[in-house]
């Protein structure tokens, strides 16, 4: 069984849903921390009304909920989200870069996005070689032919 990592949560709103774990998933949903009005073609960071205190040598990483276009046309504007181990003073409110394709209404307590968190990547070191031990897979998008 894998050891239980605890996670120091700061919430900005008072009635926003507390953070849980869901049995069977490894991800953690987040939450619009205040209703919301969104034009199609506006950028917001959509504040999600929490910071977190990582554990030492993790990260966060952060994706939209697999509905959260379908319901809301709602894109992650950066493509993948990270929240790196240093972002846990008590201002640092996490944020979602969401990008809006149609015009929408958000209430407050949306679930949006949602969370992991991934251990650090141990030191690398990178060594210049002619030639690589593994064969070709045929370059770039070959795969799935």
């Amino acid at each position: 069984m894998r050891e239980t990592k605890e996670l120091k949560v700061k919430y900005f709103v008072a009635d926003l849903e507390e953070l849980c774990c869901v049995p069977g998933s490894d991800w953690v949903d987040l939450r619009a921390a205040e209703d919301l009005s969104l034009k199609a073609g506006e950028f917001r960071l959509v504040p999600l009304g929490v910071a977190i205190a990582l554990p030492e040598g993790y990260e966060a990483h952060v994706a939209p909920r697999s509905s959260t276009f379908k319901n809301y046309g709602l894109l992650q504007a950066n493509s993948m989200g990270i929240v790196d181990g240093s972002y846990r003073g008590d201002g640092d409110q996490w944020r979602w870069p969401a990008y809006a394709t149609r015009d929408v209404e958000i209430p407050k307590n949306t679930r949006l996005c949602q969370f992991r968190i991934v251990e650090n990547q141990p030191p690398l070191m990178f060594t210049r070689v002619d030639r690589l031990d593994s064969p070709d897979r045929g370059g770039f998008g070959s795969t799935g032919k």
